[in-house]
């Protein structure tokens, strides 16, 4: 059963650690926690990926910065209450990891598959230049009932045809793990630098 759920949601990175260990939580004596993965795009920008790991996994305590890393896991959130309201946090939940020398120059560092359901009406819209996007809410299943919200991004002709799907209804995506920075009012005054995550989808299939 366990294993059937987790084909539903799978990711492989591979980047440089950018920065140190910090503690999350704790779950059953076994604790978890978070580091910044960088992950190059094909283009000259990166996407910086937060990373799950467990102590059990890797040893935490060390320095591991500059190092190159392959993950796999999967992608997976979680509310996080803050400022009156729940935030949802994404990272990589890292089940398998692999040190290497250096990243092939073909490899291919961020990938992602998804199978879930759409639990959000999608929302299309056109750019100023006119490029179109979609933004879908994908609801994955996990074992012992417990779900996975992730957001994720169409373009052109994907979000034409992502546009169309309903609430409820099935699909799978192919794509990969972005970051993206975003600027957020928290008042009339006050503003704050963060950071959204979403997968940028190249693939998508609707299932009735």
């Amino acid at each position: 059963m366990t294993d059937k759920v987790i084909e539903n949601n799978q990711v492989t990175i591979m980047g440089e650690i950018v920065s140190d260990f910090a503690y999350s939580h704790e779950v059953y004596g076994e604790g978890f926690y978070m580091a910044d993965l960088l992950v190059e795009r094909l283009s000259e920008s990166s996407d910086v990926i937060p990373l799950m790991v467990s102590e059990r996994l890797m040893d935490v305590t060390q320095d591991y910065k500059g190092c190159c890393l392959k993950a796999s896991g999967q992608f997976r959130s979680y509310n996080r209450h803050e400022e009156k309201k729940n935030r949802l946090v994404l990272s990589v939940f890292v089940r398998e990891v692999e040190f290497l020398d250096v990243i092939a120059e073909n490899a291919k560092t961020n990938q992602i598959f998804l199978d879930g359901f759409i639990c959000k009406a999608p929302v299309y819209r056109k750019t100023p230049l006119g490029r179109e996007i979609a933004d879908l809410l994908l609801a994955v299943n996990r074992p012992y009932g417990k779900s996975d919200y992730i957001p994720c991004i169409c373009w052109g002709r994907n979000a034409r045809f992502a546009s169309t799907f309903e609430v409820g209804a099935r699909a799978q995506i192919w794509g990969r793990i972005q970051s993206r920075e975003y600027v957020k009012k928290l008042s009339e005054e006050e503003t704050e630098k963060r950071v959204a995550y979403e997968v940028s989808v190249s693939k998508l299939e609707y299932l009735e």
